[in-house]
């Protein structure tokens, strides 16, 4: 019975530490974008300014995204020395999400 007991607190404290883990916030892609990459994407990633591409039409893929974000392409400088690796992933991520 002692096990139980034992097993079962384990297993509630494991499950809200993980449950607390996962609903902790991380970099807000969206507030990137807003920062570094409106002013040639626009808000809606259709803008086009400067030669920019549609990114809500864009096939490419998250590590195509997130390469082009850190190492730049064309007219579009990197942003690898500004941005941390986690704000690439976040930026990259929401870029998937414009239509």
């Amino acid at each position: 019975m002692k096990k139980i007991l034992i097993l079962s607190a384990f297993a509630i404290i494991t499950f809200s530490c993980a449950d607390k883990k996962a609903k902790t916030p991380g970099v807000d892609g969206r507030k990137v974008f807003k920062q570094n990459c409106v002013v040639c994407h626009g808000l809606d990633g259709k803008l086009g300014a400067n030669g920019s591409k549609d990114l809500g039409v864009s096939k490419m893929s998250l590590d195509e995204r997130k390469a082009i974000i850190k190492n730049g392409k064309g007219a579009m400088v990197g942003l690898g020395t500004l941005l941390k690796p986690d704000e690439i992933e976040a930026v990259a991520q929401y870029t998937l999400k414009l239509k």
